[in-house]
């Protein structure tokens, strides 16, 4: 890959700098076959689509407000969970990996931000034949935890760990109906981590009480407003929703700026800040 390609791709934690990164519009969002506990609980009441977007504009615009440059991918009826731009892909050190969408509803996503990276003259690995979404992936430094899930298989880990010689590659089991790893676990910085314990093993949690410093612990009804799935982006600021103010108390007596934005629309089909961003660059806070 050229240096060239080096300065348009890189990740290597989920809190340095964020430059760049790659969103959608919900305006086709819809709870079409109920996937978690959130869509479940709101199928009947449903998206209201003008709400979502005017949601999504605004953290477009705090994010662009902040120095991230917001890429935006065209949007289309047939794939009503595309807003969550995350699983369709990641970032791993200089490389984007374009996921395999283990659920119909999704599959045909990836070909829309194969579609971009290819017009922007972006390489990417194309993972093919093992299911993986890259919510269930959380790089840190030399780590990378993926965890396994209805969306993410063991075949896929053992797919890509031995394209990711310079990581440490660590296989997280939680309980299937949290959906993704990011639902239950994130890192907010080199020594602080958020989890929601009673999805996790007990061994995975010692491990993070190991790892991490200080570990936030989420009560079950922020994890139900998706408190972990929060998007850092640099310099210890944070995207958050407003109605996690446990989540929120404990980041900012930390140090961390909480910039709080409204996307309660949004969450109602399963996902938040970070299910909504796909980062393919950061770079290190000087």
């Amino acid at each position: 890959m050229s240096t060239q390609e080096e300065n348009k791709t890189s990740c290597y934690s989920e809190y340095d700098v964020l430059k760049r990164v790659i969103l959608c519009q919900p305006q086709y969002m819809t709870i079409r076959d109920v996937i978690n506990e959130t869509q479940r609980h709101f199928k009947d009441e449903g998206i209201h689509i003008e709400r979502a977007l005017e949601q999504h504009e605004a953290m477009v615009s705090t994010l662009r407000q902040n120095g991230v440059e917001v890429i935006l991918l065209p949007y289309h009826k047939k794939y009503p969970e595309q807003v969550f731009t995350r699983d369709v892909g990641f970032t791993l050190g200089n490389t984007v990996f374009v996921a395999d969408m283990a659920s119909k509803v999704r599959q045909g996503e990836d070909d829309v931000l194969k579609q971009w990276l290819e017009d922007e003259g972006f390489s990417y690995y194309n993972i093919i034949g093992d299911n993986i979404e890259g919510g269930d992936v959380i790089i840190d430094r030399d780590t990378i935890f993926i965890g396994l899930s209805e969306r993410t298989n063991q075949k896929a880990v053992d797919h890509i760990t031995p394209l990711l010689s310079k990581f440490e590659v660590k296989a997280i089991q939680f309980k299937a109906e949290y959906l993704h790893l990011d639902c239950v676990f994130n890192v907010v910085s080199p020594d602080i981590a958020i989890i929601y314990p009673d999805a996790l093993t007990e061994e995975d949690i010692q491990l993070f009480r190991s790892k991490y410093k200080d570990v936030i612990e989420v009560s079950e009804e922020e994890q139900f407003t998706l408190g972990t799935n929060v998007l850092s982006i640099g310099n210890k600021k944070v995207l958050s929703l407003p109605v996690n103010k446990g989540v929120n108390k404990e980041l900012r007596d930390r140090g961390f700026e909480v910039i709080e934005v409204d996307i309660t629309e949004i969450i109602k089909s399963g996902g938040s800040f970070r299910c909504c961003t796909l980062p393919i660059l950061r770079a290190s806070a000087s």
